[in-house]
């Protein structure tokens, strides 16, 4: 089967090479020519020009591929897997923006009838981290689930900066995950909070302290589907202490405000001068770690899924738990052992136990507890 990967990025090029580990003739397409030939020269794959911006361009160039792993920001989803849909490719993306989520289900069923799988929230959270917590929930006794809770960071293995943060993705999708409602399940019902809201201290051996609040995203659409059947469920992302209430003051000032205002005799965008001051100021390239614990509280008792992941070899913790769940289900789909057509997140695509078995090969491994 040939495998398309759309971007040269960390998580492209982590998804390209273990895609060949995978024995799978890979493609790897960027916008820059020159950053998707370095990646395929180093993996053994075919480079590829390609604008996902260009609907026909999709088009002509999906005909030729089964499956396609798209690590293209987020704003692309809806464009690419309607291509993929039209074309007859299975189709995996990253996602974590619910609002590109929700109009990628609008296909779910011109995607049952064509026999094709579009999944999104392929990466660590959503992602990984999902299908974790899906796990408890439907291994849980009969009864309301008292409580399904998510707590994930991807950090520098030493604190960096008053942020204690360095830059490990794009700056645009690390703002988006810190503006937008953050929906959860609480007293049984759907509802929303604020993002870098609802601080809580966590302790972590040998990473901790550390800080964990809501943001935007990490849920993905477990809070609609389970909604009755879970009392409360909540994602929070880590961070070092202080990161979380540095980045709420510039929301309460108005930093992350997308649209423009009249600064001396120019018109300035808050957010474009936050983010452009993000890529160009915070680390980046050191040693992480990347610490996932989701947990069940349910008749008294708590059931605890724990992972830690660091750097290894080439690739960060953060592009590991990242790419390596969507490659390891792009394999499952691939070699026909998981086949549900429609447009499902990750979560709803895969089962608990096959995405951790095939994870094991890359040293992914969840601890229960």
């Amino acid at each position: 089967m040939a495998i398309l990967v759309l971007g040269a990025g960390i998580v492209g090029s982590a998804a390209t090479w273990d895609l060949r580990r995978r024995g799978y003739d890979v493609v790897v397409a960027d916008d820059d020519f020159e950053r998707a030939e370095r990646i395929a020269t180093s993996y053994g794959s075919q480079p590829a020009h390609l604008d996902v911006a260009d609907a026909s361009e999709l088009m002509r160039m999906f005909e030729a591929f089964d499956l396609v792993v798209s690590a293209v920001p987020y704003r692309f989803g809806f464009g690419v897997a309607s291509a993929a849909l039209a074309t007859g490719t299975h189709y995996l993306d990253f996602g974590g923006n619910p609002s590109v989520v929700a109009a990628q289900k609008h296909l779910h069923g011109e995607a049952i009838e064509s026999s094709v799988m579009i999944v999104p929230d392929c990466g660590l959270a959503p992602g990984l981290a999902n299908v974790l917590a899906e796990g408890l929930i439907r291994s849980a006794s009969e009864g309301v689930i008292d409580s399904i809770q998510m707590r994930v960071g991807a950090l520098p293995q030493e604190p960096l900066g008053a942020l204690g943060y360095q830059l490990a993705f794009n700056s645009a999708g690390l703002i988006n995950e810190y503006a937008e409602p953050c929906e959860v399940i609480e007293d049984g019902l759907y509802a929303t909070v604020e993002p870098l809201s609802r601080l809580e201290d966590v302790a972590w051996a040998n990473w901790g302290p550390l800080e964990a609040f809501s943001t935007a995203g990490g849920t993905s659409t477990l809070c609609r589907s389970h909604e009755g059947n879970v009392r409360n469920l909540e994602y929070k992302t880590l961070r070092f202490p202080g990161h979380g209430r540095i980045f709420r003051a510039m929301l309460e000032l108005g930093l992350f405000d997308e649209s423009s205002h009249l600064v001396g005799n120019r018109q300035i965008e808050p957010r474009a001068v936050l983010i452009d001051s993000l890529q160009r100021s915070l680390p980046r390239d050191q040693p992480d770690i990347v610490l996932v614990r989701v947990w069940r509280e349910h008749h008294g008792e708590t059931t605890s899924l724990q992972i830690e992941d660091r750097a290894h070899g080439a690739f960060s913790a953060l592009a590991r738990t990242t790419a390596f769940p969507a490659t390891a289900l792009a394999d499952l789909i691939a070699s026909g052992r998981v086949h549900k057509p429609g447009v499902r997140a990750m979560h709803e695509a895969v089962e608990t136990q096959d995405l951790m078995r095939e994870l094991t090969s890359v040293g992914i491994i969840a601890v229960e507890s």
